[in-house]
């Protein structure tokens, strides 16, 4: 079967350097905004989302493809595997380290430095509606707080049944 008459073409990485390095970055973009816009962290690259998959031209990335994106955008801090298979991926539209940056400033300029809160707070509270953390995954989020809390600017905390942590 020939790419013209696979249902919805072949997806396939292209051969010219050049060409495979702009395919490779228009992918990894659109891979990020699409997760960032969907609020999510988790990806299955073995389902056939809308990300992957374009009806009206009827045509859809290779799992090959899928796959060769996910791994250079963990090269760079915006992704990781969560499986051995390398199907289900967390995707960081900001890397984890960004993330602890985007959060520790946050909690500098609100004043909630050395007060405790809760990891539910941060994510769905009403102190941090409009902030780009608001609705963050929680386990992105554990993910960046760790990072803050190995450099010390932070100590997570186990409460009654809940999760907190306390910004230095």
């Amino acid at each position: 079967m020939s790419c013209q008459s696979a249902p919805f073409g072949c997806g396939i990485v292209q051969v010219h350097a050049k060409t495979k390095e702009q395919q490779l970055a228009t992918w990894k973009e659109l891979v990020l905004n699409y997760q960032k816009h969907e609020g999510q962290a988790l990806l299955n690259i073995a389902e056939d989302t809308p990300l992957f998959v374009n009806k009206e031209l009827a045509r859809k990335l290779s799992p090959e493809a899928r796959l060769w994106v996910m791994e250079e955008l963990a090269k760079t801090g915006h992704a990781a595997t969560t499986d051995k298979r390398k199907q289900q991926w967390e995707v960081y539209w900001h890397t984890l380290d960004e993330w602890s940056n985007i959060l520790y400033d946050w909690a500098v300029a609100s004043g909630t430095t050395n007060t405790v809160c809760t990891l539910y707070e941060l994510v769905a509270g009403d102190n941090t509606v409009g902030e780009e953390f608001h609705g963050l995954d929680e386990g992105v989020l554990k993910k960046a707080l760790k990072l803050l809390e190995a450099r010390g600017k932070c100590e997570l905390i186990a409460f009654d049944d809940n999760e907190g942590v306390k910004f230095f």
